[in-house]
């Protein structure tokens, strides 16, 4: 018998798997938002194995379809980007509650799913903490590296400064155990005084 997690897991893949952007990862393509899933839904289980099943949903849904609502269609200045990522974050929990009540989940397990992947009480909530350390581990890892050679060095310092503040400890000892390349482990060092 199929479980309301799996169910879940495959509708949101499926969603996921609609996206025209793609990306390439190991020679391999692959629709652009499938592969972020699947990437934050790994880290993850490989961060905290015990992690309960709203957060692992939250985790696999945490950018579903984001390519329907796009960055053009609010102004492209500092505040049209933050109405931008508010409007995401309330698209991704309205989508994932719908395909959770069809996969048979209670209200309050939505409500708690939606709670998540709109990261509220960050920095209280320990499992919206928990989220945002899996965002920035799976940034730092997978998409820092397209980002230093769009940004001159000042604007990257910024963001990995920014990126550190967000993640609890526990993040940031998980953060330098990743494999980068010696050009971005010393512009990360260099950000953070280390």
């Amino acid at each position: 018998m199929t479980t309301p997690f799996q169910k879940a897991s495959e509708w949101i893949d499926a969603e996921n798997a609609q996206d025209p952007n793609i990306e390439t990862d190991q020679n391999k393509e692959y629709p652009k938002e499938l592969l972020y899933s699947n990437r934050m839904y790994e880290r993850l289980m490989q961060f905290e194995p015990n992690a309960s099943e709203e957060i692992q949903i939250a985790s696999k849904a945490q950018h579903i379809c984001r390519w329907k609502v796009a960055r053009e269609s609010y102004p492209m200045d500092r505040v049209g980007y933050l109405k931008w990522r508010e409007e995401l974050k309330k698209f991704h929990a309205k989508t994932t509650a719908e395909i959770l009540e069809k996969a048979g989940y209670n209200q309050t397990f939505i409500n708690r799913v939606s709670f998540l992947i709109e990261k509220k009480l960050l920095k209280k909530d320990h499992e919206t903490q928990l989220l945002e350390d899996v965002i920035c581990l799976v940034f730092l890892e997978y998409y820092l590296e397209p980002f230093v050679h769009k940004h001159d060095e000042e604007k990257l310092k910024n963001i990995i400064k920014k990126t550190w503040d967000k993640m609890s400890e526990k993040g940031h000892q998980e953060a330098l155990k990743i494999n980068y390349s010696e050009e971005n482990l010393n512009l990360i060092k260099a950000s953070l005084g280390l």
